[in-house]
C-alpha cells in the first residue's frame, strides 16, 4: 500500500480478520470487513464534494462509528481529522471550524450546523453520503510525517489553538502503549471517555484496531451502563479520567459489581488520589496513571502493572520511545526530589500548532523538546510526579478550564470592574472554577446572576462552581495579578 498512515488500518485489518468484530454500538456490531468498506465509502465520498489532501474535514458529535469512520476515511485521503468538543458553546465552536479552514463539517445526532460555516452532512444524512461513495479501493499515498488530525485545546490567552498531530506521531503513541499495557487480540474495550480527547482516541480507540480488538462504544460514560457492560460484555479495557473511576465506588453497585473480565484500566487526565487507587486496590485491581498532553499524542510518563507499591500515584516514568527531563528555573537539570518543568521529546510529540509559529516557537525547542507547563518532582528512580502547573489552568473532571478565557467572558458583564478564576478543590470533580469579582462602584448584582451571564458564551464546565465578591484583587507594583496570594486568602486549590 502507498498508504501508510492510520487511514490504511482498516484495510490492513480487513485482510487479515475481516469477521472479527471491530465495533459495537447500541447493540449492533460491526466486523472489520464493514469498517473498511464504510470508510472506503464515505472517502470516496468525501472526495467527490471536493475533499483533498490536506484539507481540513471537522465532526462534531458524541461517540459513535460515524466518528470512527469519519476519522479512518480522511486519513485514507490524507486529508486532515479536526474532532470538536460538543460541550463547547456555538461562538466557540464556530472560531475552530474558521480557524482550521475545515471544508466540511459532519453531525452526529443530536448536532446540528446553525451558525457553522462551510458545508455540513447532517446525521440522517450520512447514510446517504456513503451510499454515494465508490467501493473501489483507495490507495492515496500518506506518510508518517503527513499532518493526520488537529486537535483543538484551549490557550491560555483565551483561543484555543489546534495541536498538530501527523500519522507517525499517533503510531509510535500506540507502540508506547503497547510496550506497557500487553493488549491481547481480543480485548473488548469500553469507550465511553469523549474522543474528541486525544486520550480516549489514541489510548484506545487506535490500540484496538491496531490489535484486532472489539471497541464498544458509548456516547457518553454513565455509571450504571458501565457496570452493565462490563458484567454483559466481559469488558477487559477501559479510559477514564479520575472523576470517572471515583464516580463508580460511590455507586451502591461497586460493591457488588461482577468486575472479574477487567484487565487494564487506564487512568489519565488529571492527577489519582491515592485513596482511590487503594479502593480499586481492595477489589484487586489496578488503575494503570499516566501523563501527558494533546501535543504528546498523548502519552509522555506511565506507570505500569507491576511497580513498586510505593510508586503508586506517581506518573510513572518515560515511556519506551519518549524521553522526559525536568527542567530548573535556571535551565539546568532539576534534580530528584527537586521541582521541574516538564519537558518532552520524541517521535510523539507535535511538530506544533496550526498556524500559529509564535506559539510554536514558545513551546518547542529546535531540537524538538516540549514546554509542558507543567511542574514534576522525580524521586531517585526517576518516578515522577506532577505537581504543579506553571499556568494556572484548573483541571475539572479531566477536562482543562484555562481561567484567562472565563475571566474574558466575565468582564463582558456590566457590572464587572474587575475578576480573577482560580481552581478550588471540589469532592467531585477534583477542582471547579472559583469567580473572584471586584464590581463597578454603584453597580450591584448577584452570584446567580454572573453565572447565567456565561451560559452560551462558554462550555458548561468552564462556568464557575463559585463566586466571590471581593473589595480589590491584589497586584504587585507592576500590576501584575498574583494568582498565589488569591489562592491563599480565597481557598484556591495548592500550586
Amino acid at each position: 500500500m502507498r498508504n501508510q498512515g492510520l487511514g490504511s488500518w482498516p484495510a490492513r485489518r480487513a485482510r487479515m480478520t475481516p469477521d472479527r468484530v471491530a465495533l459495537t454500538y447500541r447493540g449492533r456490531d460491526r466486523t472489520y470487513r464493514d469498517l473498511h468498506a464504510r470508510a472506503n465509502r464515505l472517502a470516496r465520498a468525501l472526495a467527490r464534494l471536493g475533499v483533498r489532501r490536506g484539507d481540513r474535514v471537522a465532526y462534531l458529535g458524541a461517540n459513535d462509528p460515524a466518528l470512527v469512520e469519519t476519522f479512518f476515511a480522511t486519513g485514507a485521503l490524507g486529508a486532515v481529522f479536526v474532532p470538536l468538543n460538543t460541550r463547547l458553546a456555538a461562538p466557540e465552536t464556530r472560531y475552530i471550524v474558521e480557524d482550521a479552514g475545515a471544508e466540511i463539517v459532519l453531525l452526529g445526532e443530536g448536532h446540528d450546523g446553525a451558525g457553522l460555516p462551510g458545508r455540513h452532512v447532517s446525521a440522517n444524512g450520512y447514510e446517504d453520503l456513503l451510499a454515494e461513495g465508490d467501493p473501489g479501493a483507495i490507495d492515496e499515498p500518506v506518510s508518517l510525517d503527513d499532518l493526520c488530525l488537529i486537535m483543538y485545546t484551549s490557550g491560555t490567552t483565551g483561543r484555543p489553538k489546534g495541536a498538530m498531530l501527523t500519522h507517525g506521531n499517533l503510531v509510535w503513541n500506540a507502540f508506547n502503549l503497547l510496550v506497557d499495557v500487553p493488549l491481547a487480540d481480543d480485548e473488548v474495550t469500553l469507550i465511553s471517555a469523549p474522543m474528541f480527547h486525544i486520550a480516549a482516541l489514541a489510548q484506545t480507540l487506535i490500540p484496538s484496531v491496531l490489535k484486532g480488538g472489539r471497541a464498544i462504544l458509548e456516547p457518553a460514560f454513565d455509571v450504571d451502563t458501565t457496570f452493565d457492560l462490563i458484567e454483559a460484555e466481559r469488558i477487559t479495557v477501559m479510559f477514564g479520567v479520575p472523576a470517572m473511576f471515583t464516580f463508580l465506588t460511590q455507586s451502591p453497585r461497586w460493591a457488588r459489581a461482577d468486575l472479574s473480565s477487567l484487565r487494564h484500566l487506564l487512568c489519565g487526565g488529571a492527577p489519582l488520589p491515592e485513596p482511590l487507587i487503594r479502593t480499586y486496590q481492595d477489589r484487586g485491581l489496578t488503575l494503570l496513571q499516566g501523563y501527558g498532553l494533546t501535543e504528546t499524542a498523548p502519552g509522555a510518563l506511565f506507570l505500569a502493572a507491576g511497580h513498586p507499591a510505593d510508586k503508586a500515584g506517581s506518573a510513572g516514568v518515560p515511556c519506551f520511545f519518549s524521553d522526559v527531563k525536568l527542567v530548573a528555573p535556571d535551565g539546568s537539570l532539576a534534580a530528584p526530589g527537586q521541582p521541574g518543568e516538564v519537558h518532552v521529546q520524541g517521535p510523539n510529540v507535535t511538530p506544533g500548532y496550526w498556524r500559529r509559529p509564535e506559539e510554536t516557537e514558545k513551546v518547542l525547542s529546535a531540537d524538538g523538546w516540549l514546554r509542558s507547563g507543567d511542574v514534576g518532582v522525580a524521586d531517585e528512580d526517576g518516578y515522577v510526579r506532577i505537581s504543579d502547573r506553571i499556568n494556572d489552568m484548573i483541571i475539572s473532571g479531566g477536562e482543562n478550564i484555562y481561567p484567562a478565557e472565563v475571566e474574558s467572558a466575565l468582564y463582558g458583564h456590566p457590572a464587572v470592574a474587575e475578576c480573577a478564576v482560580i481552581g478550588v478543590a471540589d469532592h467531585k470533580w477534583g477542582e471547579v472554577g472559583k469567580a473572584l469579582v471586584v464590581l463597578r462602584p454603584g453597580e450591584t448584582v448577584r452570584p446567580e446572576d454572573l453565572i447565567a451571564h456565561l451560559y452560551g458564551r462558554l462550555a458548561r464546565y468552564k462556568i464557575p462552581k463559585h463566586v466571590e465578591f471581593v473589595p480589590e484583587l491584589p497586584r504587585n507594583a507592576a500590576g501584575k495579578l498574583l494568582k498565589a496570594r488569591l489562592r491563599t486568602l480565597y481557598g484556591g486549590t495548592a500550586r
